[in-house]
């Protein structure tokens, strides 16, 4: 099992996901995306549906029609229906039902950060999981070895 942090700095998570959900169906594998916002799903769903100008990214959400078949699915819960391997917490907020996922994605801005730090240390516990944090630096990620103590973002 492993966690991503995203840590938010420049973009928002509207153009960040696409980015992650590209390369997640690349790999073959399904998304639940989390957010407990109905506007903030909305907005997230405008942003894959205009990912690029010549293509979308196909999507549908838990309560609409046919949620198993939908490759990526907005939700305002973990609640995977789309038999998902892959979990984006897009609004910032951890929660310990990504865990069953084999991969989790944390998505969160200064404004989540101390939520995003807790998780952190509370994740460093488990045996097993690969913890990994990135940074935007300029135009591109940069993976760290978060703080001095190596135990949380920075």
């Amino acid at each position: 099992m492993q966690v991503d942090f995203y840590h938010l700095t420049r973009d928002p998570v509207e153009r960040v996901l696409p980015v992650l959900a590209t390369r997640t169906l690349a790999l073959g594998q399904r998304m639940l995306i989390v957010s407990a916002d109905r506007e903030h799903r909305t907005a997230l769903s405008e942003a894959l549906w205009t990912h690029t100008p010549e293509s979308f990214l196909a999507h549908g959400d838990l309560e609409g029609a046919n949620p198993q078949v939908q490759p990526l699915l907005l939700a305002d819960r973990v609640e995977p229906a789309n038999g998902a391997t892959f979990i984006a917490l897009a609004d910032g907020l951890w929660r310990d039902e990504a865990l069953a996922f084999a991969r989790s994605f944390l998505l969160f801005n200064d404004a989540t950060i101390a939520g995003a730090r807790k998780a952190w240390v509370t994740l460093g516990t488990h045996p097993g999981l690969a913890r990994h944090y990135w940074k935007q630096e300029g135009g591109k990620w940069v993976e760290h070895t978060p703080g001095k103590r190596q135990d949380q973002p920075d």
